[in-house]
């Protein structure tokens, strides 16, 4: 988010609004001020809502390209096709943020917008800004299933479906009594 400079005002498109990332992204997108428009499938559409989505599509029901349009900003964590038909529902000038595929630079020029691949740095002052919206209860972790560390294999299986609600835990340890 912080790539594309979002601000109070703009209309982000979210897709994969309810997982991992994209649960954090629309709760950061509203406290900033951001119109918020979220993809998920039919069982997720509650979710995006109470995370606070302004407006939920169902990507197993309707074309997002339909919903969307003139957008600021994409976060694409979903990437093949739905990354090629996202370049299509931003504003000139706007921005897309991808973390899981290399934009298509011939796109970018072609619509007039500016992107980038999102690798995650850990950033100390960033994670104390989220730390400190999730104390004051502004960011919900959505937390779908915790393993022990001995079954992190299935853990990471599951992430890899695609289909995961919120984020995977590992417990490293038992908390002390």
């Amino acid at each position: 988010m912080d790539s594309a400079k979002l601000s109070a005002g703009q209309t982000v498109l979210i897709h994969g609004g309810s997982g991992g990332v994209g649960s954090f992204a629309i709760q950061i997108a509203k406290a900033r001020g951001a119109k918020v428009i979220a993809t998920a499938s039919t069982a997720n559409q509650d979710l995006l809502k109470e995370l606070g989505a302004d407006v939920a599509i169902d990507y197993t029901k309707q074309k997002f390209e339909d919903v969307a349009k003139d957008v600021d900003v994409v976060l694409d964590s979903v990437g093949k096709d739905t990354l090629a038909r996202s370049y299509g529902v931003i504003k000139k000038g706007g921005f897309i943020v991808s973390i899981v595929a290399r934009l298509d630079q011939t796109e970018l020029v072609k619509h007039g917008i500016h992107g980038a691949a999102l690798s995650v740095d850990p950033n100390a002052q960033e994670l104390a800004e989220i730390g400190k919206l999730i104390d004051q209860g502004k960011i919900k972790v959505i937390i779908s299933q915790t393993f022990p560390l001995s079954e992190a294999k299935t853990a990471q299986e599951q992430v890899a479906t695609g289909h995961t609600r919120g984020k995977i835990v590992l417990k490293v340890a038992q908390e002390p009594k």
